[in-house]
């Protein structure tokens, strides 16, 4: 056994770290210096922002509906390795009509290119979670998952900071020189030659129907699912309420948003390490419910300091100023601690679905957790910003919907703990 840092100086890891690394970094560098662009330099109202927050993350999210299932199958019947090469080979050109929709100001062109990262990252998905079991002895498939996770975070920490503060120009070279050094990475990935091959069903919500009703038989997988995809759903709100929350409620700059998002993103990236290290590399739910309920309290202790937010006028807070302020320093601890225990709570939920089902459908397991996640999330999206628009219901009043995901999320975890004590070994979808 390689301890999971050591991971990072193998052949068989590091080229898929760098590779993952690289996508999320693009997709939050792209996604945020237009969802900035849009919030401080086109809409002026809170209502505005929220919504276009709201429809850029539903699109991008939408892809995951509809194609993950596809994608499961294509990397279940098929060398992992050279799908990774061409769906990277896409980001590039993908990341050209982003580039030009940064430098023309297009909106449309930006959202066209939004819903190309989101197809480009459901293709991804299933693969880079798949192909870790294959390459990766069984004692460090947890471990293995754990850095995927926080090197995902970690980029998307980079990717959202280096979007709020860079120059559109420079942002629009930069996504193109990302998306072409992933590329070359993704030629240094070892094969991964597929141990079966399935006949694909080209009908998406044919298909995407029997892969989930595959599903839900494997009682600690669709636990899992379903745990995973309420996580995800408070990732959702909060990007979506983040930008707007930041601008109206704590009357700050976009930096200032920026280092919101990528708070939250760190924060997960070192709950994954945590969790993996009290685990030892044991597949286990069992600190999931007790992780999820810490992250809950946290949640109000976040929804008490917007609520009692000092300042509500003037010019808006820079982000030397934001740091300075007590307040701030509090506010940004609720936030990180918020992370912390959901990346606790989700990493070892992400190992189930790779070590549950045998291994010639793990991909087609993290498809179908994708299309639930999808849905789940564009709920959220589509539900905060019908809620953001009834009389009285603040943004900050918002925030506590969150505390009711988690509650339901510790339910699911609890369940999943007292499943895997009823069932041990590797299972197959009918």
């Amino acid at each position: 056994m390689i301890g999971s840092v050591g991971l990072l100086k193998t052949r068989r890891f590091l080229p898929l770290f760098v590779t993952q690394f690289l996508g999320a970094f693009n997709d939050n560098l792209f996604k945020n210096a237009m969802i900035f662009f849009a919030t401080y330099q086109i809409f002026n109202s809170v209502e505005s922002e929220t919504q276009f927050s709201a429809v850029a993350q539903g699109l991008f999210i939408l892809p995951f509906f509809l194609f993950s299932a596809m994608a499961g199958q294509l990397a279940d019947s098929y060398d992992k390795a050279r799908i990774m090469r061409i769906i990277k080979m896409a980001e590039v050109l993908i990341m050209l009509i982003g580039a030009a929709g940064i430098l023309i100001k297009s909106l449309p062109l930006m959202l066209v290119a939004l819903v190309g990262m989101g197809i480009h990252s459901t293709f991804f998905g299933p693969i880079k979670y798949a192909i870790i079991p294959q390459h990766m002895a069984e004692d460090e498939v947890l471990g293995g998952t754990g850095l995927v996770e926080a090197g995902t975070y970690i980029a998307i920490l980079c990717g959202t900071i280096a979007g709020g503060v860079i120059s559109p120009t420079a942002a629009a070279v930069g996504v193109i020189v990302v998306a072409c050094i992933g590329y070359l990475s993704s030629r240094n990935i070892p094969a991964a030659p597929p141990s079966t091959k399935l006949k694909l069903d080209w009908n998406v919500f044919r298909s995407s129907y029997q892969l989930i009703a595959a599903t839900t038989h494997i009682r600690r997988v669709w636990l899992a699912i379903i745990a995973i995809s309420t996580f995800w759903t408070i990732a959702a709100v909060l990007g979506v309420l983040f930008p707007p929350l930041v601008k109206n409620t704590f009357h700050a700059q976009k930096d200032v948003a920026s280092i919101f998002l990528g708070i939250f993103s760190i924060g997960i990236a070192i709950g994954s390490l945590v969790i993996n290290r009290l685990l030892k590399g044991q597949v286990s739910a069992r600190y999931s419910m007790v992780s999820v309920l810490a992250m809950a309290l946290f949640v109000v202790e976040f929804y008490l300091a917007a609520e009692f937010w000092p300042v509500s006028d003037g010019p808006l807070i820079k982000m030397h100023e934001f740091v300075t302020m007590p307040a701030g320093w509090h506010l940004l601890f609720s936030l990180i601690m918020i992370a912390i225990t959901g990346g606790m709570f989700v990493v070892p939920l992400y190992a189930f679905l790779t070590t549950t089902v045998d291994r010639s459908q793990t991909s087609r397991t993290v498809a179908a957790n994708n299309i639930v996640n999808s849905a789940f999330m564009v709920g959220g999206s589509v539900g905060i910003l019908a809620l953001t628009t009834v009389p009285g219901v603040s943004v900050e009043n918002s925030i506590l919907v969150i505390v009711v995901l988690c509650l339901l999320s510790a339910i699911c975890a609890r369940r999943l703990h007292q499943a895997e004590g009823e069932a041990q070994g590797v299972e197959t979808l009918p």
